[in-house]
């Protein structure tokens, strides 16, 4: 199944860490964690809490500790495909969660979110329209799709993990309604 994961950080430095992270599947379901910090991870960029809005006190006193929140994503995201709007900045922040919980780095594994609405309006149009027009009518799906959701990110992550979700029923169902007329 399809999910849709998004982290917030300390901040986009090399040392940077993950402080919240959610998932949503494709059918709706989900979850969010704060992260109370491991104790080597030390980086903070107000600048980035002014986006997030989640102070460094807040995530010491209800986070929950970072090797809880990896193995609770171990238990409900492995055997899943794992999307990510960023998968290159939240990949990175996964592997940092992973790693200080002593687990492999690649336990879990992150695609684009971009691929999937690409896969998912493929499925629905191959066949239904000529193949020369695939491609190109892809990629028109995606755009509008884009363009359509012009919302600034929430900069929290359940929040933007559902956008990601919304964006990828939004690519599907627009590509079915399209393979529709087309029959």
């Amino acid at each position: 199944m399809l999910v849709f994961l998004d982290f917030e950080a300390s901040s986009l430095g090399k040392r940077s860490y993950p402080i919240e992270v959610a998932w949503v599947f494709e059918d709706g379901r989900c979850e969010e964690h704060l992260i109370r910090p491991a104790p080597d991870w030390q980086d903070w960029d107000p600048a980035a809490e002014a986006i997030h809005h989640i102070p460094r006190a807040t995530l010491l006193e209800r986070g929950a500790p970072h090797s809880e929140v990896a193995l609770r994503m171990l238990d409900a995201l492995t055997g899943h495909d794992l999307l990510a709007s960023a998968p290159s900045w939240d990949g990175k922040w996964l592997s940092t969660l992973l790693r200080a919980a002593g687990l492999p780095r690649h336990s879990l594994r992150l695609r684009d979110s971009e691929a999937a609405q690409r896969e998912a309006a493929h499925a629905a149009l191959a066949g239904r329209i000529p193949s020369a027009l695939l491609a190109a009518t892809v990629e028109d799906l995606l755009v509008h799709a884009a363009m359509a959701d012009r919302a600034q990110p929430a900069h929290r992550a359940l929040a933007d993990a559902r956008e990601e979700r919304d964006r990828w029923l939004a690519v599907r169902d627009a590509a079915r309604a399209r393979a529709e007329r087309a029959s």
